[in-house]
């Protein structure tokens, strides 16, 4: 038994001195190789192809950036069908390291991850970054969506002002791509002190490229600041339950998308993919974001029995809600004053600190 643990240890060494190499990769078989040249991301996310020289670096690069939700190496753009690391590093397949970035546009855009693309490479040296050569090291930017073309050229056109000497990275539609071995995936996080061509200062401008905006806050503000900032209009709406005049309001006929906000305290109520038109002259909604940021109250005035809608955390006067409203939306209709709300425009949400609700413009 000892005879044949010897062997099998010595056999195995043996496997191992003959795997190491300059950057120490390897070409492990991989149990399923694929083809990808069509990207099933959801209805979020976008995905872009990077050559960057050796892939490991690259992948682990673009995995701390926040908005970035997945990461994937492989080999694109080359000349022949399912090739092996091994087969790659000849040289003569035409293929390229690359790394699939999925990344969620809403947090990220494209302009800035090709930006911070640029700061891991030396888009003038051809067919090497770091001590990688070969043409399997050139640099790219691949994408599968025309529409990113604009942005990429504008990035590059940027970069070129910057060097004296010609930009090699190409810039091209992804004609193939196969993902690269299990051995290779996640590499630099399987073996934290394993090679790499971007230094550890790159990672952390990764990390600290995209922050998360500050969490908002919604507080009740007194009457005193609150006649300051209001419109008269406003304040006798939110603060003294008065109704404003119907078709003669700001948001009646507002359809962009988009989220209402309380215009007392800024606390997001409504968004525009609940918003109809009722006819009646307000704007109505067939729910609010979330049933814990508004309180229904009786309200008997002038003679009527309704359920007046007031936001929780301000104790505004939003409006009423009544059960005429679409039967394919619930059959609510909560009808709101304008001058309750702030309408922020989809475009504008994440500079205003709403970047998490706007998943929830997505039409269903």
């Amino acid at each position: 038994m000892k005879q044949l643990l010897a062997l099998i240890s010595l056999a195995i060494g043996i496997f191992l001195l003959g795997k190491i190499g300059f950057s120490q990769k390897t070409s492990d078989l991989k149990s399923s190789k694929q083809q990808h040249t069509m990207d099933n991301t959801n209805a979020h996310n976008q995905v872009i192809y990077f050559a960057g020289g050796c892939f490991w670096g690259t992948e682990h690069f673009f995995k701390q950036v926040r908005g970035v939700t997945a990461t994937e190496v492989g080999y694109a753009n080359g000349d022949t069908e399912n090739p092996s690391y091994k087969e790659v590093c000849t040289g003569h397949t035409g293929f390229a390291e690359a790394v699939k970035v999925i990344y969620d546009p809403a947090v990220i855009d494209l302009k800035l991850l090709i930006d911070l693309f640029f700061k891991t490479i030396d888009p003038t040296t051809l067919n090497r970054q770091g001590n990688d050569i070969g043409t399997q090291y050139r640099t790219g930017i691949y994408y599968t969506n025309a529409a990113d073309i604009p942005v990429i050229e504008e990035r590059l056109t940027d970069l070129k002002k910057q060097y004296n000497a010609d930009i090699v990275v190409e810039l091209e539609p992804l004609k193939n791509y196969y993902d690269a071995e299990t051995y290779h995936q996640k590499y630099l996080d399987k073996n934290p002190g394993g090679y790499c061509h971007i230094g550890p200062d790159l990672f952390e401008i990764a990390r600290q490229a995209n922050p998360a905006p500050a969490t908002l806050t919604y507080q009740k503000a007194d009457k005193e600041t609150l006649k300051k900032t209001l419109t008269p209009l406003q304040y006798e709406v939110t603060q003294n339950n008065a109704t404003e005049r119907p078709f003669q309001n700001e948001y009646d006929s507002e359809f962009r998308e988009g989220i209402y906000v309380d215009i007392t305290t800024g606390e997001p109520l409504f968004i525009s993919t609940d918003k109809f038109d009722a006819g009646c002259g307000w704007p109505a909604f067939s729910k609010p974001i979330n049933n814990s940021l508004i309180e229904e109250v009786s309200d008997n005035s002038h003679g009527m029995r309704r359920v007046e809608v007031r936001s929780k955390t301000g104790d505004a006067h939003l409006g009423h809600v009544f059960n005429d409203g679409p039967a394919d939306k619930g059959g609510l209709r909560y009808c709101i004053n304008s001058a309750s709300l702030k309408f922020v425009p989809k475009e504008e949400m994440k500079a205003a600190g709403y970047e998490k609700y706007i998943q929830l413009l997505d039409k269903k």
